[in-house]
């Protein structure tokens, strides 16, 4: 069942499993504000148990490109296209979230980023690879985030 995600007044529907649920539900309600103010997009998830295919899809690139499988389970996704980009979100109840953004006609624009909740420690599949920068939100208080460019045809 797809829940949409108000940014407005934030809720753990969904998330409550996850030890940073408060602070999951702000960085996803971050994700949400930001594609309504830039492309006028909705941002709806549905659970991981209902989307093994972009499970599967955020799975191959992370170890093809990179040899990353997390241990963590994944509680929600979110699968959509905008303008000219495509983008499929992964969140686990660790407090993590992946996004991977492909776009459809340009292979030099392609990056899978992480997101790591407010008290979220960095997961071990992560620790030595990638450095991560802090952003402040209203709505998720400190996040800190990196990425890599994905050199593969997805």
């Amino acid at each position: 069942m797809p829940y949409t995600v108000d940014f407005k007044e934030v809720s753990a529907v969904g998330l409550e499993s996850s030890p940073v649920a408060e602070a999951l539900a702000g960085l996803r309600a971050n994700e949400a504000r930001y594609f309504m103010n830039k492309y006028k997009h909705v941002f709806t998830t549905v659970p991981a148990g209902e989307s093994q295919e972009d499970l599967d899809y955020v799975n191959r690139i992370l170890k093809n490109e990179r040899n990353i499988e997390f241990a963590a389970k994944p509680l929600e996704t979110s699968r959509f296209q905008v303008e000219n980009i495509q983008f499929t979100y992964v969140f686990y109840e660790d407090g993590l979230a992946i996004n991977v953004m492909y776009t459809v006609d340009d292979p030099k624009k392609r990056a899978v980023g992480f997101k790591l909740s407010e008290g979220m420690d960095v997961p071990k599949e992560l620790e030595e690879k990638f450095k991560f920068a802090r952003q402040k939100s209203k709505l998720a208080g400190t996040i800190r985030g990196s990425f890599f460019v994905i050199k593969g045809e997805y």
